[in-house]
C-alpha cells in the first residue's frame, strides 16, 4: 500500500463525495476502487470488510472504516478541521448534521420517479432557501468572520461549500438572497486545496446521471 487513504465506492458522488471533499480540503491525496458489480460488493461483505454490510469503505491508518459520519469525524480530527475544544466541536457537529439533512434530499433526487422530480426539486429549493441557508447566512453575519466556527477553517465549512454547489447545480441563483453566503462561496473557492478540487480532472465527481443510477441499482439490488 502507498500509505494514501483508499476509498471503495461507486464511481459517483453518493455518500462518498463528502469524504472526498474533506480529504481534498485537507490536502490529502487518496486512491479509489470503484464497485461496478454486485459480485464485487458481495465479496467485500464475505471478506469481512464491511462491518454493517454497507459502503463507503475507507482504509486509512491501518483501519477499515465504514459509516460516513465516523469516517469524516476521524478525518476532521486527524487533519485539525474539528475545532479547538468540545464546544467548537459541538457547533461543527450541529452544522454538519443540518447540512447532511439537506444533502440527503439531493442524494436521493436522481432516484426520484419521473413524476415526482419536479415536486422533489421544489422541496430542495424550499428547504435550502427557508430552512438551511438562512442559518448559515445569520451565523456568518453575526460573527463577521470568514469561517463558521472559531474563525478557523473546519469540516463545517467544507460541508457547507459542497452543499452550496450541489444546490446551485439544481437551482441556479439560489444564493441571490444570501450575500454572506456569496462571499463565503468566493472565499472557499479560492482556498488552494478547494480550488484544486474544483478544477477539471480532480477526484470530484460530476452530478449523477442515468448510468450512475443504473449502476447503483445493479450493485445494491436485493
Amino acid at each position: 500500500m502507498s500509505g494514501k487513504p483508499r476509498l471503495t465506492y461507486l464511481n459517483g458522488r453518493g455518500r462518498m463525495e463528502p469524504i472526498r471533499w474533506l480529504l481534498a480540503a485537507a490536502g490529502v491525496e487518496f486512491e479509489e476502487v470503484y464497485l461496478e458489480t454486485k459480485e464485487q460488493y458481495e465479496k467485500l461483505i464475505k471478506d469481512g470488510f464491511l462491518l454493517f454490510q454497507q459502503v463507503p469503505l475507507v482504509e486509512i491508518d491501518g483501519m477499515k472504516m465504514v459509516q460516513t459520519r465516523a469516517i469524516m469525524s476521524y478525518i476532521a480530527g486527524k487533519y485539525n478541521l474539528y475545532g479547538k475544544d468540545l464546544k467548537e466541536r459541538a457547533l461543527i457537529d450541529m452544522y454538519v448534521e443540518g447540512i447532511s439533512d439537506l444533502m440527503q434530499m439531493i442524494l436521493m433526487f436522481p432516484f426520484s420517479p419521473p413524476d415526482a422530480k419536479e415536486k422533489n426539486l421544489e422541496s430542495i429549493k424550499e428547504r435550502a432557501t427557508n430552512r438551511y441557508f438562512p442559518v448559515f447566512e445569520k451565523v456568518l453575519k453575526q460573527h463577521g468572520q470568514d469561517f463558521l466556527v472559531g474563525n478557523k477553517f473546519s469540516w463545517a465549512d467544507v460541508q457547507l461549500m459542497e452543499a452550496i454547489l450541489a444546490v446551485e447545480e439544481k437551482v441556479p441563483g439560489v444564493l441571490s438572497g444570501f450575500p454572506q453566503l456569496q462571499v463565503f462561496k468566493t472565499k472557499m473557492s479560492n482556498m488552494p486545496t478547494i480550488k484544486k478540487f474544483l478544477q477539471p480532472g480532480s477526484p470530484r465527481k460530476p452530478p449523477p446521471d442515468a448510468h450512475y443510477v443504473e449502476t447503483v441499482l445493479k450493485v445494491f439490488k436485493k
